[in-house]
């Protein structure tokens, strides 16, 4: 695994339309749609994502994610990526955030 998260979370998320990746401000990489954080990479082993309180609580619920490493009563969620497979799920977890800053972009056009 070691390496291969980050390459293969960021060449799936280069495909996805309107997806940008950057420099975090903690270190690591950053992934964005439209100037809002989807989520970002410590190296190859932490995933930390924005979610609504009401998803995070589902992830964690149902053990997709844990609550965010420092702020654990936050809307945030940490992933920890031990195998090869994790990187599937992180994009997994990646692609319902990027889906609901999607919808949000669409609703504001929409007016």
């Amino acid at each position: 695994m070691e390496g291969r998260a980050r390459e293969i979370i960021s060449e799936e998320l280069s495909g996805w339309p309107g997806v940008t990746e950057g420099p975090h401000r903690f270190g690591g990489i950053e992934f964005q749609f439209e100037g809002k954080e989807i989520g970002h990479l410590h190296g190859d082993t932490l995933l930390d994502l924005p979610m609504r309180k009401a998803v995070r609580d589902e992830l964690v619920g149902s053990g997709r994610a844990k609550p965010h490493h420092i702020y654990p009563d936050s809307g945030w969620v940490s992933f920890y990526l031990t195998s090869e497979g994790d990187a599937a799920a992180a994009i997994g977890l990646l692609r319902l955030k990027y889906e609901e800053l999607v919808s949000a972009a669409k609703k504001r056009e929409e007016g």
